[in-house]
């Protein structure tokens, strides 16, 4: 099974890579299931036209214990299973009691054994790697890490960040960071700093995502771009990511 928890500075686009990249997968014929690892619950949407998702935290706020899966999840785009985790009332708790929530539920409904998904995808808040943020990268969950950022100075100043964070938690078993999604904002001497910042750090780039209007005009439809039209330029870098992942797990049987 891949398992995979993306992370990266809040608005470098990540949750448009996770949810192109979970409907790339599901283009190929995966299994996928994507939880959102955020308060703001709206990490799937692109991949339910639309539509929001009752976040596993309000759910508990107005009933009691769901009983099925079904009551906390959404099945999108080419039978995606969506999951929002959402978080406390604002001003309210920690955030990142959300997530451990969700994740004590989902085991308690055995979700993995049952659905049996191909591909997880944990779409995680912003740039912490701490307390319930963490969890998605503890061992049972995902296995990789990937780290999305553009050239600008402050999401690589996250992505060096989330990097540290995570090699600190290697001696527990937990995930490591698979590598770097370029997520392009033309911004000055792009190219270079990125580059720099993943020789420095022995990273590699897994996917360069160009700076596409076409991403913005399909989610304005509540669409990914893969749905939207898969044949477009950065949707074949989606779908090649995806790939690339899939001969990967493969060769690691």
């Amino acid at each position: 099974m891949i398992k995979i928890a993306i992370y990266g500075k809040g608005g470098i686009g990540k949750s448009t890579v996770t949810a192109n990249l979970a409907a790339a997968f599901a283009t190929l014929g995966k299994r996928v299931i994507q939880i959102g690892c955020d308060p703001k619950a709206d990490s799937t949407i692109n991949l339910l036209g639309g539509e929001p998702l009752t976040p596993v935290m309000n759910y508990l706020r107005e009933h009691d214990e769901p009983s099925g899966i079904e009551e906390i999840s959404k099945v999108g785009y080419k039978g995606i299973l969506c999951i929002e985790t959402g978080g406390p009332t604002p001003g309210l708790g920690c955030a990142g009691r959300g997530i451990i929530t969700t994740f004590n539920l989902l085991e308690s409904f055995e979700l993995y054994k049952k659905y049996k998904p191909d591909v997880v995808l944990y779409d995680v808040l912003g740039d912490v790697v701490c307390g319930g943020f963490a969890a998605p990268i503890r061992e049972g969950y995902a296995s990789q890490v990937l780290i999305v950022t553009s050239g600008e100075k402050m999401a690589l100043y996250a992505a060096n960040n989330i990097n540290s964070a995570v090699n600190n938690f290697a001696d527990r078993g937990y995930a490591k960071v698979r590598g770097i999604v370029f997520n392009r904002r033309n911004a000055p001497n792009e190219d270079e700093k990125v580059n720099e910042f993943v020789q420095k750090n022995g990273l590699e780039i897994v996917a360069e995502i160009p700076r596409s209007n076409d991403i913005i005009r399909f989610e304005d439809q509540g669409k990914t771009v893969i749905e939207g039209d898969a044949q477009l330029e950065v949707s074949k870098r989606f779908l090649s990511l995806a790939q690339k992942l899939i001969d990967e797990d493969k060769e690691n049987e």
